[in-house]
Order: structure tokens, then sequence, then C-alpha cells
């Protein structure tokens, strides 16, 4: 921590181990809900001052409690006023702050229960929410759990621990019955959705030449390619481009040239957009762009050419690349 602007402030690591949420899942917060740090050191880094603590603490606490994490940024973003010492000293239960938490949101009051009876799900009970909100084709819902899930674990935790056994049961059902496509459809929009809102240019790029992700030549699986996009984007402060489904090698290497990415991302889902041939006919560039590759649709793949097998390994190979 450091003194700035009359008072104590607090770089991002530090707030983390205070409230026990990754440091990934607060930037999401920031981004997302524009609850993060206020001010700037002398270096230009951004640190959280008092107030910003006081209104993740209050955050993180309805959050827990069963609040969307939404409404739980705005009930916390009306805090104006630190709370005086005296007043934690009592046990912290008025914070000090003018906010009605009848103005938080039915969630966090549901069924009346007093606070103590309420008990944060568990990641199997999300992943279960998840999977039931698709089956019932309620996108609301789905849109709900992602936002949760997302604000509390962050994006990587998000996919591997809700999202891909939400899809396993979606498959388990389509392969015994030979429907559901429907469901699929309306699970794969609300990700999207959620997925695509993380994509933004950071303030501070790590990366001067931007990540270029796409998909094979007529592999049309695109998630998985906007999921690591989000990652990088939100979580690790990457620059990224996404060409998206079914990309044409021929367009990927124009997007190459006139892009000159730090590195080049190429998803394969299905054994039949898994040649590896054309990625040797991709551009050589000066600087180079390394081609990686994810997905269990590649055969041997040329060497050079680096096969990254989860969305943990693509962020850290990725980002120590870039740093």
């Amino acid at each position: 921590m450091d003194e700035s602007q009359g008072g104590l402030s607090y770089g991002i690591g530090a707030v983390a181990r205070r409230l026990g949420v990754p440091a990934p899942t607060l930037r999401t917060w920031n981004l997302r809900y524009g609850i993060g740090p206020s001010s700037r050191s002398p270096g230009g880094h951004r640190r959280y001052g008092a107030l910003d603590l006081t209104r993740l603490e209050e955050m993180n606490r309805l959050i827990k409690a069963g609040a969307p994490p939404a409404e739980a940024a705005q009930a916390a973003l009306r805090i104006r006023s630190v709370p005086d010492k005296a007043q934690e000293d009592r046990g912290g239960e008025d914070r000090g702050a003018p906010v009605d938490r009848r103005d938080v949101g039915k969630p966090v009051s549901a069924g009346a229960r007093p606070a103590a009876d309420r008990r944060e799900r568990s990641v199997e009970q999300e992943a279960g929410r998840l999977a039931r909100a698709a089956m019932a084709l309620d996108s609301w819902s789905v849109a709900d759990a992602l936002e949760s899930g997302l604000g509390r674990f962050g994006v990587t935790e998000t996919w591997d621990r809700l999202v891909r056994p939400a899809f396993a049961v979606i498959s388990r059902r389509q392969a015994a019955t030979g429907v559901g496509v429907d469901v699929e459809h309306v699970f794969s929009e609300r990700l999207m959705a959620a997925f695509t809102a993380l994509i933004g240019r950071p303030a501070r790029p790590i990366n001067p030449r931007p990540v270029m992700l796409a998909c094979a030549e007529d592999e049309q699986h695109s998630l998985p390619v906007f999921a690591l996009a989000a990652a990088l984007a939100s979580e690790h402060s990457v620059e990224v481009r996404v060409l998206g489904a079914r990309t044409p090698f021929s367009a990927l290497g124009d997007a190459m040239r006139r892009l000159n990415p730090a590195l080049v991302f190429v998803w394969s889902q299905l054994a039949e957009t898994g040649n590896p041939e054309p990625l040797t006919r991709l551009p050589v560039l000066r600087p180079p762009s390394p081609i990686m590759t994810g997905g269990p649709g590649w055969r041997e793949l040329p060497p050079g050419i680096r096969h990254l097998t989860s969305m943990n390994e693509a962020i850290i190979r990725i980002v120590g690349l870039l740093r």
C-alpha cells in the first residue's frame, strides 16, 4: 500500500488478499460494473482508495448473501462515504453509508429469509442451475447465472467449472433423446453475449501488437475462442482481435499481413476442420507471429506450432510470450 492524495491506497493484489476475491474477478467487476480503483500512483498505476475498498467490501458481502453481481454493484456504488471507526467498532452493520438494503433487489431478500440462513452456492450448484436454465430455454436465467459465475470465479473457472459441465449435460441429453439443438442454441447465444461484453480494449494493454484468434476454415464452434479472448482481455490486459468462426486461411493470412500480430491462435473442434497443412502456408512475418493451436480437431502438427490443451495453458503460454 502507499499514501496518495492524503490517504492510504492499495494495489489490486493487496485488495484481493484482503477480500479473498481473485484479482481477475476484481478486474471483471471494474470492467463490467465500474466499481474499481479511482486514483493513480505517481508512477501511473491504478490504486484503490478507502472509499473504493468500502464499496468492494459491500459488493462482496451482498454477492455472498445471494445478490446478483449487477445489483450488488449498484448498491455498493451508492455508498458515498467511508464509515468512521466508531461505527466499525459497533460491528459495521450500518457501514456509515446511505444504502437502503431494500434497494438491492429481490434476490437479496428472497423469501424474507434471514441473512444467516442463506448460503453461497457451491460451484456444483451453480453448474446445475446453469444447465437447468438452459434446458428450460430460460435465456434470462442463463444470463443471470453466467453473470454470477463470471463475477465470482472469473472467465477461466466459469468456463471450466460451469460452462463445460453444463454443455456436457446438454450433450448427453441430445445423445439420449435426439433433440436439444434449441437448448444448445439458447445457451450458446447467451454465452457469446457474456464473453463478447468482456472483449474490450484494455486501458493499458501489455502487448503493442494484438493477439489474433480465429477458428479454422469451416469450423463453426467459436465459443472457446471468444472465451479465451474474454479471459485475455478482461483479466490479463491483452489486446485481442477475434476473427471468429469459419475463417478462411486466405483471410487469416491477409489479416496477419495487415496487423502483424504478436501471435496467432487457431481453433479446431472437429477432425474435419483440423487439417494442419494450411497452417504451413500462413505468411512468415518480421517480427515473427508464432502460430498456436487449440481444440481436439487438429491432426499431427508441423514442427514449430505449439498445441495448447486447455484454456489455462493457453493463457499462461500467451501471456508469458507477451511479457
